[in-house]
This record gives C-alpha cells, structure tokens and sequence, in this order.
C-alpha cells in the first residue's frame, strides 16, 4: 500500500492558529467511500482470500460502483446543471469533485478489470472453473453454443435497428447491450452503406451459459458470456447483412427518487409514480463500454446518450464484472470461506413446558436484559422468535414495529399479519422511501393493511431508519413493555452477512421511550424529552456532543478522557470538529468506521489522539456503538444511526443506553477485538489513505470475525 505523508507534508496550519472550518482538515465524502471500495477490491486480491470468495469481492465492488453512480455522482451533476457553487467541508465545488472522482476512480476500474483477466481468471481455471471467450472454444462446443443460441437465446433476442424510420432506441439503467454496425451491398455504385443495431442482451437469462459436462474442459464448471454467445450467432438476427463491428457496453442512469412529501397527497401513489419514472430511467450519468469500439460508433453513443468522454469508462475484458456474483455460488466448498452457521445463545436454547408450548420467551427478557449479536446469534432463534411468540400469545395486546428493509419472504411480516389475525393490535411503520426497496415495501404495506395492521409511512420529510420493536403484554402485575432496539433490519438474510446488534429489555423507561417515539411517528406528538432514548433529529445529536464534552472535562480536571466510536460513517462536520476539540484536549479517541470518514486522524495539535480503522472481511461490519469512559463510569450505546448530517438531522434515529452492567462489559471487550485485529484491519493514515494490518512473522492473525465466530460457539 501507499505510504502516506506524514502531517507536516499536509502543509496544515500550526496548533496555535487552527481554524476548525479549514477544509484541510477535512476529507472528500466522495474520495473516502472510493477508497472504501478500494478496501473491498484488495478482498479480490488478497492472496489470503478464498478464490470464490474473492470473485465474490470483485462483484461486490462493481456493484457497489453502480450504485454511487446511481445516487452520488448522479447527484453531484444535477448540481452542475443546477449551477450550485457551495463547498463541501474539504473546500471543493460539485465540478471538483466530479473530476477527483474520475481521475481517483479510473486507475482503480482499470486494476480490477486487468486482474480478474489475467490473474483471477486463470487461477479460477486451475481450480476447475473456467469461463471461456468463444474464440477458446473447440469445435464440439461451438456447435452445442450455436444449438443453444437459436433454441434459448434467439427467440429472446429484438435487435433494434437505427434509421430515419427507427430512432435511436432506449437504452435501460444497467443493461448489457451490443452495438452492432451492419451494412448491405447498395443497388448503386456508390459501395456499401453502413448501418447502427441495437441488441439487448436479456436480463432474463443466466449471464453465463453453462456447457454441459460432456463438453467440458475438466474440473466442475466450464461456461461462456452470453454476449458472445450473441454476438457471435448475430447472422441470425440480420441474415443477408456482413456483421462489421460488434461492442458490448454498459449504461449507468439516475435512479434516485424524487418525491414533494408536504405535496403529495398520497405518498405511497407518490413513490409508486416515481417508481415507474426508475423504470424508465433518468439522465445517463455513465457509460461502460469495450476499448476496441470504434470512433463512429462511439460518437453515436455518446450523442444519444447525452454523455460526454468523461463519462466513458473503457473496459478491456468482460463488461458488467457484477455478474461474477453468479458464479460465486457455485457449490465448492473447498473455494470458498468456512460455512458459518449462526449460533443460538445457550440461554435461548429454551425446551418446552409440559403442554407442549415453547418456554416463554417473555420470561427470559424479564429475567434481564438481552443482547444478540448477529450473524454470530441466529436471528431466527432470537429476534425473530420474539416477534413471532408475541404474535400467538394470548396476553399479549399490541405490537408496535418499524420496517425499513426485510426480505422478500418475510417471516417477520407474517407474524404480524397473524397478530393481527389474532386479535392483537398491530402497527407496521413502512418507510416507502428506504432506497430501492421502495416498491418491496409497498407492497408489504399494501399486505399488511389487507390483513388489518395499521400501517403508516413516517413523517413528512423524514426518513424512519430506526430499529425497534415495541410488545405491550398484559401480566399478572400489570401492563408491561417489552423492546427490541437494534443497528439492523428485521431482515432474516442480510441477518446472516451483516454484523449487527439488539438489545431486549423490558426496562420501564426504554418501554415508555418507545411508546411515546411511537405516538410522534404516528400522530401529532410533539415530543421533545425521552427518559432514556437518544431520539434524532430531536435529542441525539446534542446528547452525543455533551458526552464528548464530558469527556474533555474530565481530562480537563486531571481525570482520564476515552472515546471508542464504532459506526458506518463519519461525515457530519459538527460532530467532526467536536471529536477534534476532543482530541486537543488530550481526549484518547478510537474510531472504528467501515466506510466514509472525513476526519483527519494523527495531526499534530489537532488529532493526534484520533486513531482511525476499517475492518473489511466476510461480513458486512452494520453495527453502531458509542462507549463512553467517563472516568470508569462507563456508558454505553447501541443504535441505528452513523454521524451523517442526514441521520441526525433528516432521519428518525433511537439510540438506546445499555443499563445493564455485564452487557456493556460484552461490548468493550467487542469493540476491543477489532482494536486489536491485524487481520482484516486497516489504519487511516493523515492523508485519507489506509494501509492494511499484517501480523509479524511470530504473530498469530487475529480476525474480528474469526474470532467472534469462536467465541460464539462458545456460548452455544
């Protein structure tokens, strides 16, 4: 990895003159999530990596690069055509960024795509997985792709000719096309005429075509781009014709969504209008597409597409690397990570009584708090058992929940159709906004309502993003309130690949904290105060600063100040300047952020107590936690929101304390084990750039989620 400069290379003013406003100090949003990305592309090329797992991280960062253009850089040039000329914190304007963007990002799209040609996929090939160009392909196996071509593809297949009587085609967000240019002898002498074709390679079949294992090359897997498979049978598509040139590319359009809240009378019709707008696509925003592809036909392109040659991304090899997610899957155990099945927690491990019924799980929550930790808990066992015991019990009254992302087979929303069937009352927030699973859950909402939950879509010009479940249960001594408060979606699959915790309790204050967030998402409540709850865009981001403060007085007063911060992101300048005001005061501040940071951590007089890390690996780090020394009176909190200026200011956000004594112990000793990784840990260094943890020669590797996995057996 690069060797970062050091902060006197930085040119950073001096201590006794420090302007906390100074973009020098500040990191590009954008930069840091493309060296986020960066961070997961080097997972393909870590030697270290398993192979499929490694063409899993290469798919993963494609993936991840559609959708930034999709949102961030289709963003930034509706700024451009807007005209807006504010500075972000870092001191650039909307074109400054779009041009550190490409000149950040194309060096790094030309690496990926030159390794997986000439290192992933020869190692793939000695493992028995070999994906093939048509031009490797015996005679045997063109006939087979050929037979296959005309009885599965052609039927397919609408070319799509460009002419005087045929406009230029729509060409859709992310589909793979072949530019063709065709041409016919004229009935005069004035030679051949050239012709532009579309064709469409369709999403509705496999990417790879798989060849059968008699014609395989050995091992357990032998297939061929379908694009190839095209472009190579395209005399069936213009018989008479002399195929000139054929070129895959690729489009990227705007697919962010749009919606006047405080407008529309309806918002769930709303999003659904602006939902077909998605469908259609909006301004092309990028364009992918094979070096070899002519000047005329690029022209073409990039004419209709409304795209300039800044927008073009020249690809030698295959387009859409995406795809490769496909072949990830392919069943050899032997290529992949240890299979990992999430344990349950020998406390939930509960028989039956002597009906036959499940123990009460009411029961165990009463006994003390709880906290699950997922994918390490299993999510059904736990979570998922909660909600669907509260759904079937006699006593319980009301369920109270928010849904920002679940699966498509939600157990979760079938417990609350059977609570609702069951006589209980049940509420169902659905945030429609949640970015594209807008139409997922609209129809969940549409489902729940048919079965008589009351469903309701937030507030007007936030998002819900919190976490929490609220069970009111009638009991022998009285009403009681159970919760789940959690940092991810009641989502059963993602539950198996992003880290994430939850804490169940039936603490009076967090119940009565619930009802009362519940009553301001539903009603007209105007609540200001929680008793325990740190509720954004209401209380959050004030409470967060006052326990960083606390911290600064304490060192202030001779004391010892600490901070450890775990979070997705870090992009809100406020809370940027108060860790570095922090840090001055001689505060010792460990962050551990998995993608965006905009903080420069280790500069003299102003960070040099900050410590920066990233853990990269087989699960996706979701969760958030905020550990507060207090001079050994330790607090600490778990919740839904990272340090953005929209989770604190345009989100609904719940942060809840952790009032249980051994459960905070838990989560030290958590956070201490990705402080303590030289495995999948990488360190930010003054400059934004991250270098990776390595163990020494008589070091043992110590992974963050090697080890939680052990440690998660051993609960079991």
């Amino acid at each position: 990895m690069t060797v970062a400069p050091s902060s006197n290379d930085l040119n950073l003013a001096q201590p006794n003159a420090l302007d906390l406003n100074n973009p020098d100090y500040y990191i590009s949003r954008e930069l840091s999530w493309l060296m986020f990305n960066e961070r997961v592309l080097h997972e393909a090329m870590d030697e270290r990596t398993p192979l499929l797992e490694r063409l899993k991280f290469l798919a993963i960062f494609s993936n991840n690069l559609d959708e930034y253009f999709m949102v961030r850089v289709a963003g930034i040039k509706q700024q451009i055509e807007a005209q807006v000329s504010v500075r972000t914190p870092d001191g650039r304007t909307p074109t400054a960024q779009l041009r550190d963007i490409s000149q950040k990002l194309r060096p790094v799209v030309t690496l990926q795509h030159r390794y997986f040609e000439t290192t992933l996929r020869e190692a793939l090939a000695e493992q028995g997985v070999h994906l093939l160009n048509y031009t490797e392909l015996n005679s045997a196996q063109k006939s087979f792709l050929r037979e296959h071509f005309e009885e599965q593809i052609f039927p397919v297949l609408t070319p799509l000719a460009v002419d005087p009587g045929h406009p230029f085609p729509y060409i859709s967000n992310l589909s793979l096309n072949l530019a063709v240019v065709v041409s016919r002898d004229a009935e005069d002498d004035k030679g051949s005429e050239d012709h532009f074709a579309r064709v469409k390679v369709p999403k509705v079949l496999p990417r790879f075509v798989e060849l059968p294992a008699a014609l395989r090359t050995d091992g357990s897997w032998t297939g061929v781009p379908m694009e190839q498979a095209i472009a190579h049978n395209l005399a069936f598509l213009f018989p008479g014709m002399t195929i000139k040139e054929h070129h895959v590319f690729r489009i990227t359009r705007n697919a962010d969504l749009y919606v006047e809240e405080d407008e529309a009378d309806d918002l769930m019709l709303a999003i659904e209008q602006e939902l077909n707008k998605r469908r259609l696509g909006g301004s092309s925003v990028r364009i992918e597409m094979q070096s070899s592809l002519s000047g005329a036909v690029r022209s073409t392109l990039l004419e209709e597409m409304g795209l300039t040659p800044e927008d073009v991304y020249e690809v030698d090899g295959l387009v859409g690397l995406g795809d490769l997610i496909s072949l990830s899957g392919l069943p050899l155990p032997h290529l992949k990570d240890s299979k990992w099945s999430p344990v349950t927690p020998r406390e939930w491990q509960m028989g039956y009584d002597a009906d036959g019924d499940t123990e009460d799980v009411f029961a165990l929550i009463r006994n003390h708090d709880r906290l699950v930790h997922h994918p390490y808990h299993s999510f059904s066992a736990t979570v998922q058992q909660f909600i669907t015991q509260a759904a079937h019990d006699r006593d319980v009254l009301a369920i109270k929940m928010t849904l920002y992302r679940t699966s498509g087979d939600s157990p979760i929303v079938n417990a609350l159709i059977s609570a609702a069937e069951n006589g209980i009352q049940v509420v169902a927030l659905v945030e429609l906004k949640a970015r594209f699973d807008e139409e997922n859950n609209i129809n969940w909402a549409r489902k729940l309502e048919r079965a008589g939950v009351h469903v309701v879509y937030g507030l007007v010009g936030l998002k819900t993003h919190t976490k929490v479940v609220l069970v009111v249960r009638r009991e022998r001594s009285g009403i009681r309130r159970y919760v789940h408060i959690g940092t991810g979606n009641y989502n059963p699959k993602t539950a198996k690949l992003y880290t994430d915790l939850g804490l169940m309790s039936c603490h009076p204050h967090l119940g009565a904290d619930l009802t009362d967030l519940f009553n301001y998402l539903t009603g007209y409540s105007q609540q200001q105060s929680f008793r325990q709850l740190l509720i954004a865009p209401i209380t959050l981001r004030d409470r967060m600063i006052e326990m960083v403060e606390r911290e600064i007085q304490h060192v202030q007063a001779g004391r010892t100040g600490r901070l450890i911060l775990k979070m997705n992101a870090l992009v809100d300048p406020m809370m940027i300047k108060t860790l570095y005001r922090a840090s001055q005061a001689g505060v010792e501040i460990d962050l551990i952020l998995r993608g965006i940071c905009c903080l420069r951590p280790g500069i003299d007089g102003l960070s040099e107590n900050i410590r920066v890390m990233s853990v990269i690996g087989r699960f996706l780090e979701h969760s958030r936690v905020f550990y507060f020394h207090n001079d050994g009176n330790d607090e600490c909190f778990i919740g839904s929101a990272d340090w953005m200026p929209r989770n604190l200011d345009r989100r609904v956000e719940a942060v809840t304390p952790i009032l249980d004594a051994n459960i905070r112990q838990t989560l030290r000793k958590f956070l201490q084990v990705s402080l303590d990784d030289n495995r999948q840990a990488w360190e930010m260094q003054p400059d934004g750039t991250y270098q990776q943890r390595r163990p020494a020669e008589d070091e043992a590797a110590r992974s963050t989620h090697d080890i939680l996995m052990a440690q998660a057996k051993k609960s079991a």
